[in-house]
């Protein structure tokens, strides 16, 4: 189920929210009788409208999902109970000692478990890939047909190995089935994140409190995210679609390509919005997703404000895991570029995420290298944001371009290198004034907003009453704009929904 669906908005949306309060007001009113309070009543109605939320998209894969949580959760509580059962094994030094090293059981559980988790996101998502690599390779002539993976497949990994690893580390105790079957099914982040880590999210089971601020906050979080998704991030992407590169003009050809680095953050920042919007509605507070990305100077500090808990998931489960920079500045390199190199594959099964990704990791390892150079810190900060933004203009474009053949095209277009015998449609027919306005102020919106001056005028502004009530009247009016959007459009799905 898409967020920005009448379907989800006028039924699913105040239908849960509205049971989920009204038990929650029984609990805390000790209406309940202590039967229903001892099988965790509200958690219960969480997770069947998560399943809900998630067989709406495809009936089959709620019963996959089923299985699956089943199988993390006991692979959990194995590795939970034989955390502090060890077996020894021997090595043999220089002398021909042996001396005898302790391994906990559960390192075993754990990989085998893993390794589990990894084949069900590799066999629905890579095959394709990987037997195209295998043929190249060995010159062979295997055939794999594509396989639907299930809504979030990716997204689902990431949350069953936090709950594991978090557990085999000690970080948070593996809990019930229902508090598991919570984690993975939570329907603001279960198809696309933001990515919880169960050792956060589990300190929330027993710790949710809905103040009249913070539900005012999560209204104000949805309601901004509806905006970003619907009246920027939707007319980007109908505009864009609607161009191909041999019937247009060069101007036409970056004014696409800017719309599209525009309508990514939008899409994808206005779900994060929504979904943590929604999750403070219910008690939980999810951390920032995106802090202004757009105004970073170096393409690290971009990845810590873009997607910051993707970043913060392969930090503590790959970088920390492989050593960190605990080890050196050579090995700190290496283990950067593994992150980069499955970040980019972790995004698609195509050659384009994996260029992307090295492209990305290549940047991060030589701002690296250079960060303590007297002629690196001289350079403008103008300047350095200039370059980065221009990187990430461009990496984008492996995004939009799957395949190579049109992001070639596109590229040659840009660059007055492809050339239509007739130019069908110019620049003046695709940017009319509605684009323009709605580029400007996504543009604006994207790179001024962050700025603390500006958050710190408007933070003082919306907390004396009437900034308030301005402010509201201003969301409401902005909201109901992104309901008649959505209304008078075609259905969008977000972009990170095939991830």
């Amino acid at each position: 189920m898409n967020f920005t669906t009448p379907v989800f908005i006028f039924v699913y949306f105040p239908i849960t929210i509205s049971i989920y309060f009204v038990v929650n007001f029984l609990e805390k009113r000790k209406a309940l009788s202590p039967v229903f309070l001892k099988f965790r009543v509200k958690d219960f109605i969480l997770i069947a409208f998560g399943m809900l939320f998630y067989m709406w998209e495809c009936f089959d894969d709620v019963f996959k999902l089923g299985v699956y949580m089943l199988g993390v959760w006991s692979a959990g509580c194995w590795i939970g109970r034989n955390r502090n059962r060890y077996i020894q094994i021997y090595e043999r030094n220089e002398e021909e000692d042996r001396v005898y090293r302790k391994i906990s059981l559960s390192v075993f559980i754990l990989i085998f478990a893993v390794l589990m988790i990894l084949f069900c996101l590799v066999h629905f998502k890579y095959m394709p890939l990987w037997t195209e690599i295998w043929n190249y390779l060995f010159r062979g002539s295997l055939v794999k047909d594509s396989v639907m993976a299930p809504i979030g497949i990716s997204f689902i990994t990431f949350s069953a190995i936090s709950y594991l690893t978090d557990i085999y580390r000690g970080d948070a105790p593996g809990g019930t089935f229902i508090d598991c079957a919570l984690y993975l099914s939570f329907f603001p982040k279960i198809i696309s994140g933001p990515i919880v880590l169960w050792k956060d999210f589990s300190t929330k089971l027993d710790n949710r409190t809905v103040t009249l601020e913070r539900f005012v906050s999560g209204l104000n979080r949805i309601m901004i995210g509806f905006a970003k998704k619907l009246i920027l991030a939707d007319q980007f992407g109908s505009c864009i679609s609607n161009v191909a590169a041999g019937e247009t003009d060069m101007i036409t050809g970056w004014g696409m390509a800017f719309l599209y680095m525009l309508e990514i953050y939008y899409d994808f920042s206005g779900y994060s919005d929504i979904a943590i919007g929604l999750a403070g509605l219910l008690g939980f507070e999810f951390e920032e997703n995106f802090r202004f990305p757009y105004r970073s100077k170096s393409i690290s500090e971009f990845w810590r404000r873009w997607h910051i808990s993707l970043g913060r998931w392969f930090r503590e489960y790959i970088y920390i895991s492989l050593g960190g920079s605990r080890r050196g500045e050579r090995k700190a390199i290496r283990n950067a570029a593994v992150v980069f190199a499955l970040t980019g594959i972790w995004h698609g099964a195509g050659w384009n995420y994996i260029l992307w990704g090295g492209i990305n990791g290549t940047m991060v390892i030589l701002e690296r290298v250079i960060r303590n150079k007297k002629f690196y810190q001289k350079q403008p900060e103008i300047l350095k944001w200039f370059v980065t933004m221009g990187i990430t203009f461009f990496c984008w474009q492996f995004f939009r371009f799957p395949d190579f053949g049109e992001l070639w095209d596109w590229l040659k277009l840009m660059f007055g290198r492809l050339q239509a015998d007739t130019v069908y449609w110019s620049w003046k027919y695709y940017f009319d004034k509605e684009i323009i306005t709605l580029a400007v102020i996504g543009a604006v919106g994207s790179v001024a907003f962050g700025g603390e001056n500006l958050q710190g005028w408007y933070r003082r502004f919306s907390n004396c009453k009437v900034g308030f009530v301005i402010q509201e009247a201003v969301l409401l009016i902005i909201f109901v704009l992104a309901i008649l959007f959505m209304i008078n459009s075609t259905y969008s799905p977000f972009i990170y929904f095939q991830y």
